[in-house]
């Protein structure tokens, strides 16, 4: 004996299991968010718009394309060191005069004595400021604002008045093929460091109990605190990090322009900072992106590339640039 029911044939295994995962699809799109691949989106977008308008300037020659790295890459060098700091809910002001100092300091040091000597006077002046800046804002409270701004009048002055607003040239042919001026194999040399340090800074934030406490103090310092994190070591640490990475910024600036000068790396700071906010840290700490800060180096140095091929005048270059930058933030804000 057979009985029915008054419901319809119910849809089967076969039949219900793609509307499922069609739904699930859907959901993780819905889901994803745009917002953090904004700087990877916005590289590509004024990539392709420069290589279809400029393209017959010579926008995608090699050379052009080799430029663009290597207009990036000591901004990427100082910005590694940047990303750290900005995560930690702090700020360095300073690392462009650091980066000039170290320049001059190497490059007096390697005539007079070598170049160990240079290498070594080049690390002290990372040392030495990096301590002064950590020291202040770890064991006296002092705003790291205050006391980067403070700095970088200092360095500045310093890298100036040691050398009496010369350049110092520097002819040690090692120190320039090592420090930016020659290339390994058919790379750049510039193009090594950069990915050394961006590769190395990427493993350390993410990886590493260092760089978890890093976002944990900028995150949360009480909460830190709480969980036995030492904030003042590590607020310390980052701004010596800093500036050690900002010092050897500046011996490449030195090895590949072949001298020092008190100019190198002034307003790089700006630029860093802008690259690190790019990439998707956050400017209140408790999240960072090395990798996000190398594509926010590469973005500024492509934008400042296809503008200058374009003809703009340097007027119209910053109001573009500007605009770019203040768009691209906006977008990768969230809620």
């Amino acid at each position: 004996m057979s009985t029915t029911t008054g419901r319809g044939p119910g849809p089967t295994a076969e039949t219900s299991l793609p509307a499922t995962g069609s739904r699930s699809l859907a959901g993780r799109l819905t889901g994803l968010d745009w917002r953090r691949y904004i700087i990877y989106i916005g590289f590509v977008v004024v990539f392709v718009a420069f290589a279809v308008t400029l393209g017959d300037q010579g926008f995608l020659s090699t050379n052009n394309l080799l430029n663009i790295f290597r207009q990036a890459a000591t901004i990427s060098i100082i910005a590694v060191g940047m990303t750290f700091v900005i995560a930690c809910a702090e700020i360095d002001l300073s690392v462009g005069s650091v980066a000039g100092l170290a320049s001059v300091a190497t490059a007096m040091a390697v005539s007079q004595w070598g170049l160990v000597a240079g290498i070594a006077a080049g690390l002290a002046v990372g040392l030495v400021v990096g301590s002064i800046n950590g020291g202040l804002v770890a064991l006296l409270n002092v705003p790291s604002f205050l006391v980067t701004l403070g700095m970088l009048g200092i360095a500045a002055g310093v890298a100036q008045w040691i050398t009496a607003s010369a350049p110092q040239p520097i002819l040690n042919e090692t120190y320039i093929l090592i420090f930016g001026g020659g290339n390994f194999g058919p790379i750049p040399g510039l193009l090594v460091w950069m990915a050394v340090f961006v590769a190395i800074g990427a493993v350390v934030l993410s990886k590493t109990r260092f760089g978890r406490q890093v976002l944990a103090t900028g995150g949360n310092r009480t909460a830190a605190e709480f969980s036995g994190i030492r904030t003042r070591r590590i607020k310390f640490q980052v701004l010596l990090l800093s500036a050690v990475v900002a010092s050897i910024a500046g011996m490449l600036y030195a090895g590949r322009l072949q001298s020092g000068r008190f100019q190198w790396g002034a307003g790089d700071e700006l630029s860093a900072i802008a690259a690190v906010i790019l990439g998707g840290t956050s400017l209140f700490g408790g999240a960072g992106s090395v990798i996000g800060t190398l594509f926010g180096a590469l973005m500024i140095s492509l934008i400042n590339n296809g503008l200058i091929l374009a003809g703009l005048e340097t007027s119209q270059q910053q109001v573009v640039r500007g605009a770019i930058i203040i768009l691209a933030v906006a977008l990768g804000r969230r809620k």
